[in-house]
């Protein structure tokens, strides 16, 4: 009798728990889910409403990075280039680069060189969302941690929900698993809150963690850590001894870097080229598939010669270095193609009912207190 009144007990100060954290972070919870369930299908959206996303293919090669640079910082005045994307054969080239704290994307032919779009970042509405979802529009140092926090208090809220609403003999798991549509309005919502939940919590969890692997750099390094057991790998951290260092990065070495890389990579189909700075080697990128982040290789080279100075493939990366890599595609849903992106889409819809629904079942049990006179 005393071990029933303790679980008992328990289980009171668990549902307090979840009703207090649910409370204080149910707005931003709301917010983060609702924006991520926007975000996810972000690439089809776009697709179908910006005919510059697309371009023919043509049978010669993608136009020189130090080319698109030149071209942007005629296009955008006191900007400085470092970075370009090649999307794949049948999309367009973006150069990032930011003035006065405006992000921009210049988008070109990637055949040409033509000017096709360029997108001010704090105007793009799915950059916006985005915003939205990682910092609630608010300044980065404020918005990341009211995110943050209230993700690590979700993650404890979902926990204890599955506690709280886990059927206790195995045949009551399918009741707890349906909702009762003929019921009261008041007992299908109390039914969806607890099916939602425990329908969505692994995938919520994963959504959950890995989110916060992208706004937390110590959770990030979690990630290699628990991936590789605790082992460091040094070739996941080498860093290229630079000799002859040049006062800027030659142009000619930027084009040898992009074209060596498709080179070795012929049969991926997305691409980047980074100029680090004088000091260090450009780096570039090759990714199997366009859109799709994940299963990157990786080359270095000279500043000054475009000499190679190193390789990275895919298959030679650490559990962890991979498992890191691949954070945004697991967050996203990408990982596992538009079945993913589904997957994603679907718990984050969820995600954002729960906040809703456990608030209207307190509502309604404080109401029903009230109306018998009960504290």
């Amino acid at each position: 009798m005393k071990e029933k009144k303790k679980k008992k007990r328990v289980k009171k100060w668990i549902g307090r728990l979840h009703l207090w954290l649910g409370l204080s972070s149910g707005i931003v919870v709301f917010i983060v889910a609702i924006t991520g369930c926007i975000f996810a299908f972000q690439d089809e959206i776009q697709d179908l409403i910006y005919d510059w996303r697309m371009v023919p293919v043509e049978e010669r090669q993608f136009v020189a990075p130090a080319q698109l640079f030149e071209k942007t910082e005629a296009l955008i005045p006191g900007s400085s280039a470092d970075y370009v994307m090649y999307y794949g054969k049948d999309r367009p080239a973006y150069v990032y680069v930011a003035v006065d704290e405006t992000p921009y994307f210049a988008n070109f032919n990637p055949y040409s060189g033509e000017v096709l779009h360029v997108q001010n970042l704090n105007e793009d509405f799915f950059k916006i969302i985005e915003n939205l979802h990682m910092y609630l529009l608010l300044p980065q140092s404020i918005g990341k941690q009211i995110v943050g926090i209230s993700t690590l208090v979700f993650i404890v809220m979902l926990l204890t929900g599955i506690i709280l609403w886990w059927p206790k003999k195995k045949k009551q798991l399918g009741s707890h698993l349906k909702v009762k549509w003929s019921a009261r309005w008041r007992r299908v919502n109390y039914d969806l809150h607890r099916t939602a939940g425990i329908y969505a919590a692994i995938i919520a969890l994963i959504l959950a963690i890995t989110g916060l692997g992208i706004a937390y750099e110590w959770m990030h390094e979690s990630f290699y850590s628990v991936a590789n057991l605790g082992q460091e790998y040094p070739d996941d951290h080498k860093d290229e001894i630079i000799s002859e260092i040049p006062d800027v990065v030659v142009p000619e070495a930027l084009n040898k870097a992009l074209y060596a890389t498709m080179e070795k990579f012929k049969e991926d189909q997305m691409f980047f080229v980074w100029n680090l700075g004088v000091k260090k080697a450009i780096l570039t990128g090759a990714y199997p598939t366009s859109l799709i982040y994940d299963h990157q290789s990786n080359m270095s080279f000279h500043p000054k010669t475009g000499e190679v100075l190193s390789s990275y493939l895919y298959r030679n990366k650490s559990p962890g270095l991979k498992l890191q890599e691949m954070t945004y595609s697991l967050h996203t849903g990408q990982y596992l193609g538009l079945f993913g992106k589904f997957l994603a889409f679907l718990t984050s819809l969820f995600v954002a009912g729960l906040p809703v629904s456990g608030l209207m079942i307190w509502w309604g049990r404080r109401t029903k207190k009230k109306r018998f006179g009960r504290n």
